[in-house]
């Protein structure tokens, strides 16, 4: 990762989470930065993963071959309008990401619809696919707290277009149907989750959009005025908070993972699949299943992907901190009757130990970390204490192999750990969001992590992977909200939105 440019992160502060709720005193706890012991896996087929159904041009938004990132402060203040929203977006090379170089975009930048407007939340839910064919990533950016027509946080989404020189100009999804979940619906918050793949094997990528009164499935291409090839509304009425899509039995055809959030008789979540047979969606319930979080990759290099869920809260009778659970994929999907992966803090020989409200799970990215042909998966653990620090945040890397996702070979890291920038500090949050992406080109997946209470504003921190060794934090550096020019932080927040 290339430094230039970049400030320090870490400052002593007082941070405030992204919501200005304090977290409850709990026992302290912590984590070492020390790895697991290893052992080597064989070469095998390349990981896949969400990133392939979304396209060869998947987050590289100049088309130069390098996967780029784009990390949202929802609530920055834009031509002093408190909560509009922006997104700055790092461009990748051969040097790896760089502060140097960076865009901001909102809805007051050139050739972006709409206008820029106190509490639109623009950056609130991100995602990336080439729309529209033309061999560049496009950004989706969701508004949930967008008024339409002079109903109040009904949400929208604007897509920026990709081209050589990267993201610039847009257009509104054009979603028109009566029955969709955005149509002038006051507090429905259209765009709080975006996720694409390419679910009907057509070759173009396809985008479910959703809302506290359910989810728009929009199938590619798309136009450049934002109108979609078809448009449809889900079965579920309720919300619907979070999902994936990638192949999970091995065809051309990405699955579709509804993760709608937790409800009252399922804190953890339901999970939903569904298969694309014949124009429409089959779905099953994992019924044994909970998730907040998911991501989809080959973690045991099987040539199919696996399902990777994220339960952040603390269950009776299954331990405390959170939990992490993997279903694997086969040439028939996902088995609902197998017995997944279950890893935790206490568990596995994952490092560190499960406490109240870690939340163990919360943020996941998946990616081959070291280049030995195994995805591996980064979790965010935003409310693990450091010491007697609470809540200042931390990551866990496991390491994918042919025995599946395992604690072998873990690494742990804060910010008070040797390399990494900054100190750990109350509320700072770190892995509240995470990924992998190789945005150097190196064959090796790097990381970046989000920071959101970091110094009452919100930092982005960023790392190297290399094969052979997976995420070194040599070279490794943070870039917080006040030190990127053009946008305006309003209090805590930069870094919760992270994009791919």
């Amino acid at each position: 990762m290339t430094a230039s440019s970049a400030p320090a992160v870490g400052a002593p502060s007082s941070a405030s989470s992204a919501s200005g709720t304090p977290a409850t005193a709990r026992p302290a706890g912590g984590l070492s930065a020390t790895a697991a012991p290893t052992s080597a896996a064989p070469t095998t087929a390349a990981p896949t993963s969400a990133a392939s159904a979304a396209g060869a041009a998947y987050a590289d938004f100049n088309g130069d071959g390098y996967p780029d990132l784009a990390v949202s402060h929802a609530l920055a203040s834009v031509n002093d309008r408190p909560g509009a929203g922006a997104v700055v977006v790092f461009y990748g090379s051969a040097g790896g990401l760089s502060a140097a170089g960076s865009a901001v975009l909102s809805q007051a930048s050139p050739g972006v619809p709409g206008a820029a407007e106190a509490g639109d939340r623009f950056g609130g839910a991100t995602a990336s696919a080439d729309l529209d064919g033309d061999g560049y990533a496009d950004l989706l950016v969701g508004s949930p707290g967008e008024a339409v027509g002079g109903v109040v946080l009904t949400g929208g989404v604007t897509v920026l277009w990709g081209g050589r020189s990267g993201l610039s100009g847009g257009a509104v999804l054009a979603a028109s149907g009566p029955d969709l979940p955005e149509g002038a619906e006051e507090g429905c918050r259209f765009g709080a989750a975006l996720f694409t793949g390419d679910v009907n094997g057509d070759g173009s990528p396809d985008l479910t959009a959703g809302s506290d009164c359910g989810a728009g499935h929009f199938t590619g291409p798309f136009t450049r005025t934002g109108e979609p090839a078809g448009e449809s509304r889900d079965a579920l009425t309720g919300p619907v908070l979070g999902g994936v899509a990638g192949s999970l039995d091995g065809d051309a055809a990405a699955e579709r993972v509804l993760l709608p959030g937790p409800d009252a008789g399922d804190p953890g979540g339901r999970v939903y699949v569904d298969d694309w047979r014949q124009g429409a969606f089959v779905r099953t319930e994992l019924t044994g299943a909970d998730g907040l979080t998911g991501a989809i990759a080959d973690v045991d290099g099987d040539s199919y992907g696996d399902l990777v869920l994220g339960d952040p809260v603390d269950r009776v009778g299954r331990g405390t901190g959170g939990e992490l659970t993997v279903w694997y994929g086969g040439p028939r999907g996902i088995d609902p009757a197998q017995t997944p992966t279950r890893l935790r803090q206490d568990v596995g020989g994952v490092p560190g130990s499960g406490e109240p409200e870690d939340a163990f799970g919360a943020a996941l990215g998946v990616g081959d970390t070291d280049g030995d042909g195994y995805a591996d998966v980064v979790v965010g653990i935003p409310g693990e204490d450091v010491g007697d620090t609470q809540d200042a945040g931390a990551v866990v890397v496991l390491r994918g192999s042919a025995a599946g996702l395992t604690g072998e070979g873990a690494l742990a890291l804060h910010q008070n750990a040797a390399g990494v920038s900054g100190a750990a500090e109350y509320l700072d949050l770190f892995g509240r969001q995470t990924r992998l992406a190789d945005f150097d080109g190196d064959g090796a997946a790097d990381l970046a992590v989000g920071a959101p209470g970091e110094n009452e504003e919100g930092c982005a921190w960023f790392a190297e992977g290399r094969a052979g060794s997976g995420i070194t934090t040599a070279g490794s550096f943070g870039v917080c909200a006040s030190a990127v020019g053009g946008l305006t932080p309003y209090g805590a927040g930069f870094g919760e939105v992270i994009a791919p």
